[in-house]
């Protein structure tokens, strides 16, 4: 898979994304990608520069998020952030981002575009 650059901006238009917070922060290039639900492993894991896919919506996403300099948060399933989240990513300059697909199918589809999670 030939490594290109990405931007939020690509991946909200081309999967179809609801931007929850930070719209002003889409030209980010994402350097790789995390998938994950458990907190400790994301914090554990994840790369600066990667785009996070989880199902949570809570605040503790965006401190970890911040904590680990990710490009952006995707929540999947068609779940929502909590209003307490939107508002800490918005102070942040965080974008959190919302889709309908499920995990392995996101996930796929960012691989598919040339976003990797080794690097």
């Amino acid at each position: 898979m030939e490594k290109r650059k990405i931007k939020l901006s690509d991946i909200v238009k081309s999967f179809d994304l609801k931007v929850e917070c930070s719209k002003n922060s889409l030209d980010r290039e994402i350097e790789g990608g995390y998938a994950g639900d458990l907190l400790s492993d994301v914090m554990a894991h994840s790369k600066k520069g990667d785009i996070w896919i989880t199902l949570q919506g809570h605040p503790n996403i965006v401190a970890v998020a911040i904590l680990k300099e990710l490009a952006g948060i995707i929540i999947i399933n068609g779940r929502e952030p909590e209003q307490e989240t939107i508002k800490k990513a918005e102070a942040e300059g965080l974008p959190i981002m919302t889709s309908d697909l499920p995990m392995f199918e996101l996930v796929g589809k960012l691989y598919e575009s040339g976003v990797s999670g080794l690097r």
